[in-house]
């Protein structure tokens, strides 16, 4: 056990280890875990495809694909911080996790799903212009004016989690060390603390309520939707509303996990909540690439104009 003092002088303990309890006797754990994995080669194929198509493809620099390749991006950074340090706890049976490495791990893990969830947020807002204010669009919604709202929510975003992670080295774990969770889960960590960590309750309310996002999605919604009535032709409206579905299929496979997660937490046992968490963690940024590559006109197009030209590069190989 590792001993610190605060500006009061008095003894936090912080221990050399936690240990990370994971799923408790199932037969088929480890399978779950090489499951993860698979979802991750995918993950990482998909997001990389999608990432190089909007890189290449000059018809795709704009704000929308600038916001859809950040998504991509943040898909990419939340399975990186979670699935590769799952396998190696589990699968290794490396349940052991220096309190350093596990401070470090809470940090990108809570930070990069937080990134995800305002993600979705600012193709929200692309959606609201484009919609609300077709002909000035261009004009309201730049490319840099889309990168600087990008590097606000990361500034932001890291500034929140700093916070939250710093307050608990405020700390001490004099008793149980065990975290469960299937990686260092803010609630579960300050939950094991002797002293008082209501400090941490309600940063780590501001930090991690991923609904906040949603709020934000929902009330550009119903102003699209009151422009969409506004729409005198039928064709107009569905040509408008067809623009949004690949985002609203995000917005679902995202939050309904997470909502159903919050609402049964204090009901259902640790072993299926872990699943359900670690299932809405993960197969989100695996599915998020594909619905948008097969949902969107512009991404088909950009596969199509690809596929023609690896297509002729091979003829004249041959």
């Amino acid at each position: 056990v590792e001993n610190a003092t605060n500006s009061e002088n008095e003894t936090l303990v912080h221990p050399e280890m936690f240990y990370i309890s994971g799923l408790h006797g199932l037969l088929f754990a480890n399978y779950f875990y090489i499951f993860l994995f698979i979802v991750y080669i995918f993950t990482i194929f998909a997001n990389v495809f999608v990432i190089l198509l909007i890189y290449f493809d000059q018809n795709l620099h704009n704000p929308k694909y600038i916001a859809v390749g950040h998504l991509t991006c943040a898909d990419l950074c939340t399975s990186t911080a979670l699935i590769p340090k799952i396998i190696e706890i589990f699968l290794f049976n490396s349940n052991f996790i220096t309190y350093g490495a596990c401070l470090a791990n809470m940090f990108f893990v809570h930070f990069f799903n937080g990134i995800q969830s305002l993600s979705l947020a600012i193709l929200a807002y692309d959606r609201f212009i484009a919609i609300c204010y077709p002909l000035q669009y261009h004009s309201i919604n730049t490319n840099s004016r889309m990168v600087i709202i990008i590097f606000s929510v990361w500034g932001l975003s890291a500034l929140l989690l700093s916070t939250m992670v710093l307050l608990i080295r405020r700390l001490s774990f004099c008793q149980s060390i065990v975290i469960n969770s299937y990686f260092c889960d803010h609630g579960p960590v300050y939950r094991l603390a002797c002293n008082d960590f209501h400090l941490n309750l309600i940063i780590g309310f501001v930090s991690l309520f991923l609904f906040i996002p949603l709020g934000l999605i929902l009330c550009s919604y119903i102003l699209i939707g009151v422009a969409l009535l506004k729409i005198a032709s039928t064709d107009g409206r569905q040509k408008a509303l067809k623009t949004c579905i690949s985002h609203i299929i995000l917005v679902i496979i995202f939050y309904v996990p997470l909502a159903i997660t919050y609402i049964t937490a204090q009901f259902v046992d640790s072993n299926v909540r872990i699943l359900n968490n670690s299932l809405s963690a993960t197969i989100p940024s695996m599915l998020n690439p594909i619905i948008y590559t097969l949902k969107t006109e512009e991404m088909k197009a950009a596969i199509k104009k690809l596929y023609k030209r690896i297509k002729t590069c091979k003829n004249i190989d041959v």
